[in-house]
């Protein structure tokens, strides 16, 4: 290898700041074989980013970071790095600008290749044709040439003239064998509650008897900041560290579910607990954790669909064991305080990752610090590979805790208990594509059955009989393939979700706009359909007995993913008439009916 003959002489280094640093990223796998780490910006990730790794406070500063036009005011240039196991390995950086009339297609897009041997390379913004659609910083994105490369990476911004910024603070390893952590891990556990179901999962694991540890909650649990996702989120090193505790609990007996699903609340996971947990019955867990403390800011009811969820699985006929781990954000939020009497009420194990590490953040190192916000966050969301271990850490604290202590006597009696936010959705079940062959049945309790004997059609055909669903997709008649897709259990490729929906395809116009007709008998009905950021996408209204029940917003999140809303709850048991139709003016645009929640 040769230098340059000549070489030039350095120029002054800029102020700078870092926005990521030291973090670790990994190609999800792509169509066409490729692999990409998409680390999103908007939505307040990358002010997020500055105060937590690069120590910006200057809050005008911070301000100028929510537009692309800010962005570009505040920033010369971005420097950055890549360190790969193969040295030679050359990864594209790219940095999108979401755009005003097209959130993906009308921004600009910086690309630059940066060689994997840890040097730093510069993208000069002012080099760059940038497009007038500009509207926000959107996503970085890190692409290699194959699916699974690891590599570490810093990405810092170099400011404009005028602009100042702190040095950068040297961070120590996190040391998980001091005493320190341990005596930080003593605060994760917010009570043992009643220990009889855990205890039995244990001894049943030892006797070599099959047991199964599911983890169920938001994109923490679907592993989120994890490199890789599959093996280093917390759900899998719980796994494995019940495993280990167990004694003769090994992988051979002791198997694993993971439901994860991000952006969604306990709203969408109790309606999904079946499918994705229980796997439609051919699943009976042991242990399940619920991980919607960070999640359900969501939830309508505003805990209800959390209590309704915690009885449901509370309700199997196994007895499960339910585990409370309440996550927490970069910004020291989450829901205990809402979430956490019931798991008082039901006397339950609960963990908390926000009071494990919330206090020790703000003392300085040296004197009584463990982890850094830096460390233990990915970004203003999710753990990184530290923030993850110290949430398994914290559930296998418990676990150690409960082993220790004498059996207690299984005395919970659920009908007996009040909910102490409400049980109104504790039955609730998922009606989807699948479950119909035109027309289905429920039984009082709830459970699906199949009924009647008449195909899916768009004109409501077949023979009459007198089951309490009946549907004519109408217009609804397409089935939607672009579908928020999850890592399930240790799967890297993702599942998608609610593969079975019901889409309506504004293209088709010209064929009718016939709206989606269900007669149900229920007391309460949720809508599930599809978030998204295209401008193809359009709104639907839901109407029950000819009033207006909901009006569907699939922009209000942003993104494409799962959403469920209440239509109506806590009515009379009888046949209620649904129609799911476009909104005015919305004809030529698309919607999708993922599935709807039915108690």
């Amino acid at each position: 290898m040769e230098g340059p003959k000549a070489p030039k002489d350095p120029t002054k280094k800029r102020k700078s700041f870092y926005i990521m640093r030291g973090k670790s990223v990994a190609g999800s796998p792509q169509a066409d074989g490729r692999g990409v780490q998409f680390l999103y910006m908007n939505d307040g990730r990358m002010i997020s980013s500055a105060r937590l790794v690069g120590g910006i406070t200057d809050e005008e500063m911070l301000k100028l970071l929510e537009t692309a036009a800010g962005f570009r005011q505040l920033v010369h240039s971005v420097g950055v790095t890549v360190e790969a196991q193969d040295r030679e390995l050359v990864t594209d950086f790219c940095l999108q600008m979401y755009g005003h009339r097209d959130v993906y297609g009308s921004g600009t897009t910086l690309r630059m290749p940066v060689q994997a041997n840890g040097m730093e390379h510069i993208l000069e913004l002012e080099d760059c044709d940038w497009s007038e659609d500009d509207n926000v910083p959107g996503q970085i994105r890190f692409e290699f040439p194959q699916a699974g490369t690891l590599a570490t990476v810093a990405v810092r911004l170099y400011l404009q003239d005028g602009f100042d910024a702190p040095e950068a603070e040297e961070e120590d390893p996190v040391d998980f064998t001091s005493p320190y952590y341990r005596q930080m891990l003593k605060k994760s556990l917010v009570q043992t509650g009643n220990n009889a179901r855990l205890k039995r999962a244990m001894e049943k694991a030892r006797g070599g008897e099959d047991v199964t540890i599911a983890f169920i909650g938001g994109s923490i649990t679907q592993g989120a900041g994890a490199i890789p996702i599959n093996t280093e989120c917390y759900a899998y090193k719980t796994f494995k560290g019940f495993c280990e505790l167990a004694g003769r609990g090994t992988e051979e007996n002791v198997h694993y579910v993971k439901a994860g699903v991000g952006g969604t609340p306990s709203e969408l996971g109790m309606i999904r607990y079946e499918r994705d947990v229980l796997r439609e019955g051919s699943v009976a867990p042991d242990v399940v954790v619920v991980e919607f403390a960070v999640n359900d800011e969501g939830d309508e009811t505003k805990g209800e669909c959390y209590d309704s969820l915690v009885r449901k699985i509370l309700s199997a006929e196994n007895h499960p064991a339910v585990i409370l781990l309440f996550a927490v954000f970069a910004n020291d939020f989450n829901l205990q305080e809402r979430l956490s009497p019931v798991g008082r009420a039901y006397n339950l194990p609960m963990v908390s990752a926000r009071d494990t590490v919330l206090e020790q953040f703000y003392q300085k190192p040296g004197s009584g610090r463990v982890v850094s916000k830096n460390q233990f966050f990915y970004d203003s969301y999710h753990p990184t590979n530290v923030g993850h271990t110290v949430m398994a850490d914290g559930i296998l604290h418990l676990l150690r805790t409960v082993d220790g202590q004498e059996a207690d006597a299984d005395t919970l009696k659920l009908e007996e208990i009040a909910p102490p936010i409400g049980g109104a959705f504790e039955k609730v079940q998922l009606l989807d594509r699948r479950h119909f062959a035109g027309r289905m049945a429920l039984d009082g309790d709830g459970a699906v059955l199949q009924g009647g004997s008449a195909a899916e059609s768009g004109a409501g055909s077949g023979q009459e009989t007198e089951p309490p669903v009946m549907i004519d997709c109408g217009s609804f008649a397409h089935v939607d393939m672009e579908l928020q897709a999850v890592e399930m259990d240790l799967d890297l490729t993702g599942t998608p979700e609610f593969a079975d929906n019901w889409m309506y395809r504004g293209t088709e116009k010209a064929e009718g706009c016939r709206p989606f007709v269900m007669d149900i008998t229920c007391t309460s009905l949720l809508l599930v359909y599809k978030d998204s950021a295209s401008n193809q996408t359009g709104c639907a209204e839901v109407w029950v007995d000819g009033e207006k029940a909901l009006y569907a917003d699939p922009h209000v999140n942003g993104w494409t993913h799962c959403n469920a809303q209440i239509c109506f709850r806590d009515r009379e048991r009888k046949s209620y008439h649904v129609e799911v139709k476009m909104a005015p003016g919305m004809e030529d645009k698309d919607f999708t009916i993922l599935g709807f929640g039915v108690v």
